[in-house]
């Protein structure tokens, strides 16, 4: 039996994924390994930290991530993550180095970055072969608690009827490999190649996900629950639910924004679960489809709502949405927060800034890159 931790009911964590880029040339840098074994020289502050707030390697050696410790706010969280940058740059300032998150870097080639040495990326990678090696993307995951389990599949079910809302605000890589892909989130479409990867199935009981996990571990394809990698997913040994639907967030501010419309529709569902009533899950080629659409079209998605089949563009309903999330984004104290997902509906989201500024400048797809690095500089003050 997988045993649900206890965790507060909406506490959360947030992960930063954040690729290193040479200072020079603005091409992927395989140097975490350096700028981890200098942390604890440069920035022993990330090492000694009261809150929970730590730095890691990824599955890249290009790539390093910022971890909150467990946050009973956004403003919480987001403040973490801005004392760990600081602190992180200390360091990349030292080697030359700067860093940026998107869901992919514009124009380095996903073949030339090595794969961290470690056991379990290493068996992945001889699992998947090329396909393994095409996953030079970045995401922000963030993690919501549950006061029981019985709630975290509706929750599931829940965050997936949202994903096109998630994913059209956070598309931050139309481009790949020095093209345009006419895709606001490529990553989301290369992520799903992996075995374990993409959309989550849907279970009626807890019992029927417990078989499904014996399932993977019995024959092979999973060694530890950690290695399924759905785009939502329940995480038993924090007593959490993972949303890992977004692009790597470029600023403070965007991760603001997605943590607390999360973190909202999490608390919204549980009170719903709580007043006897459970979200109708959307049907799967629904959902499937939702997922490409916002992929392909980022805000400009016109989204499937309902079993109804009844449509509507992913900007009206996410105006809806905060409407109707207002008074829990009161009780959770992220009001702020919130209300920076209506400065990303009205001034864009990151894909389309990263194409206005190729347009402006020829198409010098390192100017987008110069524009990532300052956009993960720019602090958040609440």
């Amino acid at each position: 039996m997988t045993e649900f931790a206890s965790s507060a009911q909406s506490t959360l964590g947030l992960e930063w994924e954040l690729a290193l880029v040479d200072r020079a040339t603005g091409e992927l840098s395989s140097r975490a390994q350096e700028v981890l074994e200098l942390i604890p020289e440069r920035a022993p502050e990330l090492l000694n930290t009261t809150d929970g707030a730590h730095i890691t390697g990824e599955f890249l050696d290009n790539t390093v991530e910022l971890v909150t410790g467990v946050c009973s706010t956004v403003a919480e969280g987001v403040g973490q993550l801005q004392n760990a940058a600081e602190s992180l740059r200390a360091v990349t300032d030292e080697l030359g180095l700067d860093f940026f998150s998107a869901g992919t870097h514009p124009f380095s080639k996903s073949l030339d970055q090595p794969v961290a040495n470690k056991e379990r990326y290493q068996k992945m990678l001889d699992r998947t072969q090329y396909w393994g090696r095409q996953m030079v993307i970045y995401g922000v995951h963030v993690h919501v608690g549950l006061d029981h389990r019985d709630k975290v599949l509706p929750v599931i079910d829940a965050l997936t009827n949202y994903y096109p809302h998630l994913l059209a605000l956070s598309a931050s890589s139309p481009f790949w490999e020095g093209h345009d892909t006419g895709y606001a989130s490529q990553r989301a479409l290369m992520f799903q190649q992996l075995p374990t990867a993409g959309l989550p199935f849907n279970f009626a009981t807890w019992d029927d996900y417990e078989d499904y996990l014996n399932d993977m571990l019995t024959t092979g394809v999973i060694d530890d629950p950690s290695e399924n990698r759905w785009d939502i997913r329940p995480v038993p040994h924090y007593g959490t639910v993972e949303m890992r639907i977004c692009d790597g967030l470029p600023s403070l501010a965007d991760v603001a924004a997605l943590g607390a419309l999360t973190q909202c529709l999490v608390e919204h569902t549980a009170r719903e679960l709580d007043a006897g009533r459970r979200v109708e899950p959307l049907k799967p080629w629904h959902v499937q489809e939702n997922k490409w659409r916002a992929a392909r079209y980022g805000l400009d998605a016109i989204i499937i709502q309902n079993n109804a089949n009844d449509e509507l563009l992913v900007t009206e309903d996410l105006q809806r949405l905060l409407s109707e999330l207002e008074p829990i984004a009161e009780d959770l104290n992220c009001v702020e927060e919130l209300g920076q997902v209506q400065r990303i509906i009205e001034s864009g989201a990151s894909y389309q800034e990263q194409r206005s500024i190729a347009e402006n400048h020829g198409g010098d797809l390192r100017e987008v890159v110069s524009y990532l690095v300052d956009q993960a500089r720019t602090p958040w003050i609440r």
